[in-house]
């Protein structure tokens, strides 16, 4: 039995500087590599349908099909990173993306783009499913909170990097450079990270291909069947996916209580700490979709606003994110993430509540300020919640633990997303004021449920024994 375990140096509390170093670098380059894609293809979506000769609506799915496959995956790959190492399903994730953007970028059709995507969120789900794990073998557990603060700030600065990223390639060369650059960054990072990323343990279980399906199935038809709701399909067909994603659900479920290592540890859940961590952090994620989404709808038909200054007034959240993560994390290594979380997403529901009662034709500072505030909110928050998520699962399902992470957040927005588009396809009065106002109320009982953990507080001497 032991042969099937190989034999790394011990990371138990975390690297050795400088390779410490290298090995944040190297995950930063990688994340940042897969933010930046999601945002730039975003806003060059109307440029690629029209050099492909597609719809809009069509071109749609050089988007979706990188979100689903993404959302899909995380999960098994996160399990099979625990069994077969963390390091290597990220390199595998690493050369992957690489190639795959090497193919985005001579793709001659939206059909070959959109399936190329597809395997491009392959890579991305690998890259996502162990980035905690990794960042967590990486760090001392004193300083765990550290690290996912600088995490934190990497995925902000390149969400808020990357409309002007894209609008700097646009404006000198052709959309399928948007995909070349990270062929070079793709590189780099793969020669940092056979130098420098944690080697892991290998465990003997094997990988459970039934949980993988059943997984698949239950969160691919809940994640179509809440897109469908927003784009107002028929009401017996999405009743339907809504019911057969929870017969999978609850499939998936059963069946990993019945195997000897879970895909998903459901026995996490009876941790209240675990369990509220991740309802808040898919209640925050709902609100910021639900206000980052209407926002240029309520800039620029609402408050009277050009369309340039609707970009340039969205970025300070991201950008206050960026500088107040780290902050916050670093603070997560001394204080209660309940309470932290609880006035970071109670900020986050008066910045979003001030916002959705200014006036018309607003002055900029007006507008500047309480961005401000909502990202410094969110991002006082969302340090130390994941640090609560991670810091709460056992060491040998940090890959679990990650993946949670990552599926919390992307349910949290395409379901954010979807009551957009369900507010304004229902052309409520005011759709974007009343999503922005939605968007406040899910994160003050965000709030709520945060302050809830104080009542559960993990003792540091037991939180680092697991």
């Amino acid at each position: 039995m032991t042969s099937a375990i190989a034999q790394p140096i011990d990371t138990a509390d975390g690297l050795p500087w400088p390779q410490r170093l290298w090995s944040i670098v190297t995950i930063a380059v990688a994340v940042s590599m897969s933010m930046l894609d999601t945002t730039i293809a975003n806003v060059a979506l109307p440029t690629i349908a029209e050099n492909l000769h597609a719809s809009a609506a069509s071109s749609v799915w050089v988007v979706n099909a990188y979100q689903l496959a993404v959302m899909l995956l995380v999960l098994p790959l996160a399990s099979i990173g625990d069994i077969h190492g963390y390091r290597r399903v990220y390199m595998a994730g690493l050369s992957i993306f690489t190639v795959t953007s090497l193919l985005c970028a001579i793709s001659f059709s939206l059909p070959m783009l959109a399936m190329v995507r597809a395997l491009q969120g392959v890579g991305a789900a690998c890259l996502f499913s162990v980035n905690a794990a990794l960042l967590r073998a990486t760090y001392p557990r004193a300083m765990l909170g550290r690290g996912l603060g600088i995490n934190a700030f990497v995925i902000a600065t390149s969400a808020a990097a990357g409309p002007t990223v894209a609008g700097g390639i646009l404006a000198i060369a052709s959309w399928r450079w948007l995909f070349m650059i990270n062929v070079p960054l793709g590189l780099v990072a793969l020669a940092l990270a056979v130098r420098s990323l944690p080697p892991s343990r290998r465990a003997p279980q094997h990988f459970d291909y039934w949980s993988a399906l059943l997984s698949a199935l239950a969160f691919g038809l809940l994640i179509t069947a809440i897109d469908g709701l927003g784009h107002g399909e028929k009401f017996l067909f999405i009743g339907g996916e809504f019911a057969a994603a929870l017969i999978f659900g609850a499939l998936f479920a059963w069946r990993q209580t019945l195997i000897p290592f879970p895909m998903l540890p459901v026995t996490l859940f009876a941790r209240p700490i675990f369990t509220l961590s991740v309802i808040t952090s898919i209640c925050s994620f709902i609100a910021q979709a639900l206000a980052l989404v209407s926002m240029p709808f309520y800039f620029e038909h609402a408050l009277g606003l050009s369309d340039v200054q609707t970009g340039l007034l969205i970025t300070p959240w991201p950008l206050t994110i960026a500088v107040v993560a780290p902050i916050a994390g670093r603070l997560s290594d001394r204080l209660p993430v309940g309470l932290m979380g609880g006035i970071g997403l109670a900020i986050m529901a008066v910045g979003l509540a001030m916002m959705a009662r200014l006036q018309p034709h607003p002055a900029v500072l007006d507008v500047v300020w309480r961005m401000v505030v909502c990202g410094f909110g969110f991002g006082f928050f969302q340090s130390p919640n994941n640090r609560a998520i991670i810091a709460s699962t056992p060491r040998e399902r940090s890959g679990s633990a990650g993946a949670i992470i990552s599926t919390a957040r992307l349910l949290g927005q395409t379901t954010g997303t979807a009551c957009v588009a369900l507010i304004f396809g229902l052309a409520v009065s005011r759709g974007a004021n009343f999503a922005i106002l939605l968007g406040a109320g899910f994160a003050a009982g965000a709030a709520a449920i945060s302050f809830l953990r104080l009542m559960n507080r993990v003792p540091p001497e037991r939180e680092a024994r697991t």
